[in-house]
């Protein structure tokens, strides 16, 4: 989890893995949540304050409800040595998996360092599709290095083949060799993150 102590401040910061927070009632449930659940239960991206991920992420666990903070792990610099901290693979979000009535909606606003639930209004709120939770997820359990990069609307978008992410989609950015970078997209963030792969084994979606 990350604390006041574990931001990056100055120094350089290079990515070297990736792991998530997801927790409330029933979080292993919710990991193998899929577009097949029964519920009518639906992701949601909040934004909150610069640095209040965790803040808003304890609060509202605390009342039960169910988030998913995916983070990564850097390198930081401070006070002349190196070591590793845990910072938000998408600053500033998380995500809500919630059936989201106006009661749910005005606690979870109640949040301190909440922003706003994304969308216009809380019967019209901006829903996170459940296969680009799942690929962030297929990353995160694969422990597979993982750093931001800049959100893409164009480029080939591809589905890896085998591996421990056999079945993921991304747009494959080519690097080295057989080398490429597989981008995973939040259209509603307009954030992406990147993964390196093994050009060899994916093929077009």
């Amino acid at each position: 989890m990350m604390t006041e102590g574990n931001r990056t401040q100055g120094g350089e910061a290079l990515p070297i893995s990736s792991r998530t927070e997801m927790d409330g009632p029933d979080s292993e449930q919710l990991a193998q949540t899929g577009p097949n659940d029964s519920t009518d239960a639906q992701w949601y991206a909040l934004y909150t304050r610069s640095h209040c991920e965790q803040l808003v992420r304890d609060q509202l666990w605390a009342k039960g409800f169910r988030l998913l903070l995916p983070t990564i792990e850097v390198w930081s610099r401070r006070g002349g040595l190196r070591h590793r901290i845990a910072v938000p693979m998408f600053p500033s979000y998380l995500f809500l998996y919630q059936m989201m009535d106006k009661a749910s909606y005005l606690e979870v606003r109640k949040a301190r360092g909440l922003v706003r639930i994304l969308g216009e209004r809380w019967d019209r709120l901006a829903v996170v599709d459940v296969k680009e939770i799942q690929a962030i997820q297929g990353v995160l359990s694969a422990q597979l290095p993982a750093r931001p990069y800049p959100y893409l609307r164009e480029g080939q978008r591809v589905r890896i083949t085998h591996g421990p992410l056999a079945g993921v989609e991304g747009i494959l950015v080519q690097s080295k060799g057989s080398k490429g970078l597989l981008v995973l997209s939040v259209e509603l963030l307009q954030r992406s993150v990147a993964v390196e792969v093994d050009c060899t084994v994916v093929v077009a979606a």
